[in-house]
């Protein structure tokens, strides 16, 4: 390093991959920890927090001694790399260190991870996983301690035999996908197999009416691939789904949201959950949207912005039972459902989804088309006033809903023969909105259909 390339690093200031000491403390070993744990890095030791350069001195057995004091405070050891450089006249150390290939990296019994410019003590769980990607493994391989293989049930394992066509006894299926380690079941047989309630399953599903007000609800603590349609059962009792009449003899059904793609995000849930976070996953089902929290944050440094691509490498959190939901044909290639989420939501006609990291999990939330035909109401703080808002929002809506139905009249007696999506794409509604219309002017006695109940056209029983 040259002095124009340190000047040119610290006038970039500190970073993931840059930090900035005016004299070799202990913070400097920790940094460089943290920089072996995560992508490497350098300390120029010698320039002050602001980017001064305040130089450092160095006697004949200086940089030796940092070394030593770098080698007997970490396990397993590093040794970084020392090189001096002159900037006005004064020495700046620069004493960096690769991404090491043994992780994790403990400085004196401590673990850190360089995020952004800081350091940050790694938790169990990411010491943990990074103990796990060393050997190439996934935590789901490894033994439950807990449960023996007699808590395995052998027509679950059976039935798994049977739908990926493989004929072989219940020992030699385990046997077969590793998941007996030990004589003891893997902790992915027990989510997969297990005869009982699985906790560590667990999802809340509900469907409210408000934030706060809750008209059903499940608790699924099922096996995994059970679970897939457990929660798809509750998805589809609390979706509504309407019937388009096109013209031709047999009605089309459209869905509020496309189920293929709830069906995405519910097995992405259960295959990349954090399943040793004491949260549980939850589905919260409202009116004009769906939230769903999951435990466990993206790995491998990944943004919501390179997992919309669908363009990328992941490490799998539960390798085995992607595997197993693979076998199944449950998830295709890894990495790419949330790609076909956003583009199938898209193409149904519906907002893009929003992916954010919170809470240490992820939240996804889909929209459909309810928020677009609800009136908006004044907000108010006193109880007289909601009442009161309460009226008005009524009056409101009533006028709104009688203006539709007017309107629908007036296309319809112009064009007997409109189907309903025509209506919708003319009005620029749902159609929902255009199917209410058109059954309050069938009550009302205005309109009715002449020819087949899902064909024909529209007559006019009275006149605008």
């Amino acid at each position: 390093m040259n002095a124009a390339q340190l000047l040119e690093l610290i006038t970039q200031g500190e970073s993931a991959r840059v930090e900035f000491k005016s004299s070799f403390q202990k913070e400097v070993v920790e940094t460089l920890t943290a920089f072996a744990n995560t992508q490497g890095g350098v300390v120029l030791v010698g320039v002050g927090d602001a980017g001064q350069t305040v130089g450092v001195g160095i006697q004949a057995e200086t940089i030796q001694g940092w070394i030593n004091q770098c080698k007997q405070a970490t396990s397993p050891r590093i040794i970084p790399d020392v090189e001096l450089v002159q900037l006005d006249d004064k020495t700046v150390a620069a004493v960096s260190i690769g991404e090491y290939p043994i992780k994790p990296v403990a400085c004196k019994g401590r673990y850190y991870k360089r995020t952004g410019n800081a350091n940050h003590q790694m938790t169990a769980t990411e010491i943990s996983d990074a103990h796990i990607k060393l050997i190439n493994s996934s935590w789901d391989y490894h033994p439950d301690p807990e449960h023996a293989l007699t808590s395995i049930s052998v027509p679950k394992v059976q039935a798994f035999a049977e739908a990926v066509k493989l004929s072989a006894t219940f020992d030699a299926v385990l046997d077969k996908f590793e998941l007996v380690k030990g004589g003891r079941p893997t902790f992915a047989c027990h989510l997969l197999f297990s005869k009982n309630d699985v906790f560590l399953s667990t999802i809340e599903a509900g469907r409210f009416a408000s934030p706060t007000i809750i008209k059903d609800s499940i608790t699924s603590r099922d096996t995994l691939v059970e679970q897939v349609q457990r929660i798809m059962d509750f998805m589809v009792k609390h979706t509504n789904k309407a019937y388009i009449i096109t013209g031709n003899p047999k009605r089309t059904e459209r869905w509020d949201y496309p189920m293929d793609a709830l069906r995405e995000i519910i097995i992405n849930m259960i295959v990349h959950r954090d399943y040793r976070s004491a949260n549980d996953s939850t589905i919260k089902v409202f009116d004009d949207r769906i939230e769903f929290f999951n435990p466990g944050t993206l790995l491998d440094g990944l943004t919501i912005e390179q997992i919309k691509t669908g363009n990328y490498k992941s490490h799998l959190r539960n390798k085995q039972v992607a595997t197993i939901f693979r076998e199944l044909d449950l998830i295709e290639k890894y990495g790419s459902g949330v790609r076909r989420v956003i583009d199938t939501f898209v193409a149904y006609g519906l907002p893009e989804p929003t992916f954010e990291v919170t809470q240490g999990g992820m939240a996804v939330t889909v929209f459909n088309n309810a928020a677009k035909e609800t009136p908006l109401q004044p907000q108010h703080s006193d109880d007289l006033s909601d009442k009161m808002s309460g009226k008005m929002s009524g009056k409101m809506s009533g006028k709104m809903s009688g203006k539709m139905t007017e309107k629908v009249f007036t296309m319809l007696s112009d064009n007997p023969s409109a189907t309903i999506p025509d209506l919708a794409a003319q009005i620029g509604v749902t159609t929902r909105t255009i199917d209410r219309a058109l059954n309050k002017l069938q009550q009302e006695g205005r309109v009715g259909r002449v020819g087949p109940t899902h064909g024909g056209v529209w007559q006019i029983l009275t006149q605008p």
